[in-house]
């Protein structure tokens, strides 16, 4: 595999980790459906290939074209954005470790850090992503790891990540990211010195809402060190999922861009709409991290999130209002999507856990997708309307 320097990441998108040459000429790289491969003599067990050793042919084009995009020295594929994350996490933090992490998260995140980590032996804190000058204050001997989200799920805040890779360093942390809803095309992490950059591979690097996948990338110690985990652990992709999430990456860039121009103008829109109390998008002006996003960011995403002047009831009938955003909980897919996250993603919370993270329930998440705009308004309008 190879993958040549210096070019622009929709090149990349395209070109990196390609065979060459062309298995039998195949312009697309073909599924390698076999459990087993021939070995050679003298190679250590974790380097045979094997699916679940995640070393396949097709596993190798996909980490290596990761790499390319993500600006890393290594990377791996797995099963699902969970298992990149939990795997991540134990790897580093077992036993006896203690985290730094943010409070709004990923509910699968949050119930695994809030309801599980502390049966492995470790234990956690819970930051302000937005006071740096607090986090040394929650510091233990044992503190091994500092975990953050590009953009809070379904708040959107943007944390002071460049504060975050300094304060990691400063203290010989381990600085973690999900970076699922920006993307490499938006944001790449390991660039400004995060170690490890995490994905669900489900939602944009896919993008097409018909698998389930994550990805982990940053430097090769540290993702040597959680691939044996992952070796024994068994939270491996199969090969018609590297398939799949192969061919969605080379559109990756033309659909994030689509993605970044229409949730701008959706979350305009709503913003500027009477039936419509607030917008959490970084892209506004009036975001509270606005100005840290545009450093940090290439585009804002296509993720947004705003509060309808109505009860739950009124927001779920709001969705079913919709004729051309479907209501389900994911992402990421070139379809618009909304999810009331009370009842989806954070509905492992409590009532009082959620209000004390901003997350109401009446809040309406919304995946933009690659429809066009001008239908994306009007079936917004229309459902407001309706209140």
């Amino acid at each position: 595999m190879t993958t040549l320097k210096g070019r622009r990441p929709e090149t990349d998108m395209i070109h990196a980790g390609e065979p060459k040459p062309r298995i039998g000429g195949a312009a697309v790289m073909p599924i390698f459906q076999s459990a087993n491969f021939e070995t050679v003599e003298g190679e250590a067990y974790h380097d045979i290939s094997y699916i679940r050793l995640s070393n396949t042919p097709n596993h190798t084009a996909l980490a290596e074209k990761l790499c390319a995009l993500e600006g890393s020295e290594a990377a791996l594929v797995c099963a699902s954005g969970m298992a990149a994350i939990t795997t991540s996490l134990l790897a580093n933090l077992c036993p006896g470790g203690h985290l730094l992490i943010g409070k709004c998260l990923y509910g699968g995140t949050h119930g695994f850090v809030f309801g599980l980590l502390e049966k492995f032996g470790a234990t956690y804190s819970v930051i302000d992503i937005n006071a740096p000058e607090s986090w040394e204050d929650l510091l233990r001997d044992e503190t091994r790891v500092i975990y953050t989200e590009a953009m809070t799920n379904p708040l959107l805040e943007v944390a002071d990540h460049a504060a975050v890779v300094a304060f990691a360093r400063s203290h010989g942390l381990v600085s973690m990211i999900d970076n699922t809803f920006t993307s490499p095309v938006n944001f790449r992490p390991c660039e400004l010195g995060y170690d490890l950059s995490l994905q669900s591979a489900t939602k944009y690097l896919n993008g097409h809402s018909d698998i389930v996948g994550g990805t982990i990338a940053g430097s090769g110690a540290q993702v040597k060190a959680i691939k044996h985990h992952l070796d024994l652990l068994g939270g491996c992709m199969d090969p018609h999922q590297c398939f799949l999430l192969h061919r969605g990456m080379k559109t990756l860039g033309v659909r994030v861009a689509q993605h970044n121009k229409s949730a701008r103008q959706l979350a305009e829109m709503l913003a500027a709409h009477p039936k419509v109390l607030r917008v959490n998008y970084p892209g506004l002006a009036s975001s509270p991290t606005h100005e840290r996003a545009k450093v940090l960011f290439d585009g804002f995403g296509g993720m947004l999130s705003f509060e309808p002047d109505t009860e739950p009831d009124g927001a779920a009938a709001l969705l079913s209002s919709l004729k051309i955003a479907m209501s389900a909980p994911s992402l990421g897919g070139v379809e618009s999507l909304v999810t009331l996250p009370a009842t989806t993603s954070h509905a492992g919370l409590s009532k009082s856990e959620r209000e004390s993270i901003g997350v109401s329930d009446s809040l309406v998440r919304v995946s933009v997708g690659i429809e066009h705009i001008e239908d994306l308004l009007a079936d917004f309008e229309q459902a407001l309307a309706t209140l």
